[in-house]
């Protein structure tokens, strides 16, 4: 038995659905692997031919003929080193979300996944049929299991695979970011390298797909759970490591990040692989002075680098002179080309046509909303005209409460801080300003405003987002009941009025666009109520 194995961890961005180039981006890392550093063996993401998740792509046949011909032709290439890739595999009927180790030709061994995730974003039940048997290989002369990342969270496969004689376990991922992450896996992994005795190597996904962002931040862990290398997170990277006589020898080990990096991090890699695997030329970003536009806008700049990004300021009779001064001061700090066109003639323009309809009534969020309206009206014109994708701006505080106009501010095709509660909205900008100060200080000082009404602050509707997002914590992403979250110590009124503001809202969240998942629970495929529902909690 040899007692020396270079293996590479190929940490890279697929396309979903692209199987033909997810094919050609494995063959080229794979012979980088072999060529810069000497691997004799290179292991790949989760679902790699069809990228993850391919979601109701799988139930199409045309789909799986790809799959059987990309594989053919990538087996074909693998000469001189040993290639472990995930795809899909339908045999009789089932389809098994699989990994084969490509050699000479040949697909030499195959594995299916045996423990299927079917909870929080993921519904492989759905579409898999599990696995049942483990996979040793021999690669290198080394005995090798191989395992797909949910397998990794149960006992079971890890201890299959070391009784089979594997000496190193590989586990392929396809494991979505959200805060906190990192140190779950690293827990995780521990566990079963102690439970099996065997080192890990842990290959990640890297990239965003809709609204899920994957890190990458592959790992290797050695026997006794200690860390030995890190890939660096939100990149693509290919890094070696060494298996010697049962141990793995110290690699790369990128740092681990705060969280407010993180985020941000999660943030621009969503934006950017949005925009570019849906081929926009840019984005347009209509700029109001308040604090979650100018975060947007950071991050598109960031993503995207400024030549790709529009600002368009659009003032009404309400706004401030500050607010117009701090956007255009933004604009310029990035260096993003911007426009400012006035919503008052458009505005007033509706008030006189609706005039016969409103009189006898008092202003209230039918003229505000009508002002959120003209906005969304300009800035979709303005992308039919330039091809550009808009951005939206609303966090997940105001998502959460229906604090937003349905085809107004909510007007547009991506969210970057749709998961982002109010409060880390704060944290991130001026995380952003340390790298380089883009958003004004008066920006971060002033209270927030939707500047629709005179002197209008947001705490005239909602409560302080300090006591606002904590509910909403508890209430949207624990499931906590209104009772349980009263028992904390909240008041109990603004707690009910929140449980209420939440519930009417769903139906605007189905209508909003996709956003970038941060937290453990966002819209979207996590949480999925119904929008006619008769069931209350006890609000009394």
């Amino acid at each position: 038995m040899s007692q020396r194995l270079v293996i590479a961890l190929a940490q890279i961005d697929c396309l979903v659905g692209d199987i033909d180039g997810n094919a050609r981006r494995v063959a080229a890392a794979a012979a980088e692997a072999r060529d810069r550093l000497g691997a004799g063996l290179v292991v790949f993401p989760e679902l790699t031919l069809t990228g993850y998740p391919p979601e109701d792509l799988l139930l199409r046949p045309g789909l799986h003929w790809r799959v059987e011909e990309a594989l053919g032709r990538l087996a074909a290439q693998m000469r001189g080193i040993d290639c472990i890739v995930g795809y899909p595999r339908r045999r009789g009927g089932r389809i098994h979300n699989a990994a084969g180790l490509l050699r000479d030709g040949r697909i030499v061994a195959e594995y299916h996944k045996q423990h299927l995730p079917n909870y929080s974003v993921f519904d492989e039940k759905r579409y898999f049929a599990p696995g049942s048997a483990p996979c040793v290989v021999e690669t290198g002369g080394v005995p090798v299991g191989i395992t797909i990342c949910e397998d990794l969270w149960h006992p079971g496969p890890a201890a299959q695979a070391a009784a089979a004689g594997a000496r190193l376990l590989v586990n392929l991922n396809a494991s979505p970011f959200h805060a906190g992450k990192d140190a779950e896996r690293r827990a995780v992994l521990g566990e079963r390298c102690r439970e099996a005795g065997l080192p890990v190597i842990y290959v990640n996904l890297v990239g965003g797909q809709d609204e899920l962002v994957f890190d990458g931040a592959s790992l290797a862990v050695d026997g006794d759970g200690a860390l030995v290398a890190r890939l660096p997170a939100f990149e693509e990277r290919i890094e070696a490591v060494t298996w010697e006589a049962g141990r793995l020898h110290p690699g790369p080990v990128a740092p681990e990040l705060a969280e407010e990096e993180a985020v941000y991090r999660a943030l621009v890699l969503g934006v950017r692989d949005y925009v570019e695997k849906n081929r926009f030329p840019g984005v347009l970003v209509g700029l109001s002075g308040g604090i979650d536009s100018a975060l947007t806008l950071a991050v598109a700049a960031d993503a995207l680098g400024p030549e790709r990004c529009t600002a368009v300021l659009m003032p009404s009779r309400y706004t401030r002179p500050m607010s117009l001064e701090d956007a255009e001061a933004e604009a310029r700090a990035l260096g993003v080309e911007h426009h400012v066109i006035p919503i008052e003639g458009p505005f007033a323009a509706f008030l006189e046509a609706l005039a016969p309809h409103l009189a006898g009534r008092p202003p209230d969020t039918t003229e505000e909303n009508i002002q959120a309206r003209c906005r969304g009206v300009i800035l979709m014109a303005l992308s039919n005209r330039t091809g550009r994708l808009v951005l939206t701006t609303g966090n997940k505080s105001e998502m959460a409460v229906g604090y937003a106009t349905l085809y107004g501010d909510m007007a547009g095709g991506f969210a970057p801080i749709k998961d982002v509660p109010k409060t880390l909205v704060y944290r991130l900008a001026r995380h952003r300003n340390r790298r380089g100060a883009v958003i004004p200080e008066r920006v971060l000082a002033r209270p927030p405003s939707a500047e629709l009404a005179p002197d209008q602050e947001d705490t005239d509707t909602l409560p302080p987002y300090e006591v606002l997002d904590p509910i909403l914590e508890r209430y949207v992403e624990q499931d906590r009941a209104v009772e349980e979250i009263v028992a904390e110590g909240f008041d109990p009124e603004i707690v009910r009025r929140v449980a209420r503001m939440v519930d009417r809202a769903e139906y605007k969240r189905r209508q909003a666009p996709p956003g970038v998942r941060i937290t453990r629970r966002a819209f979207g495929r996590d949480r999925r109520y119904p929008i006619t529902s008769g069931y209350r909690e006890d609000l009394a």
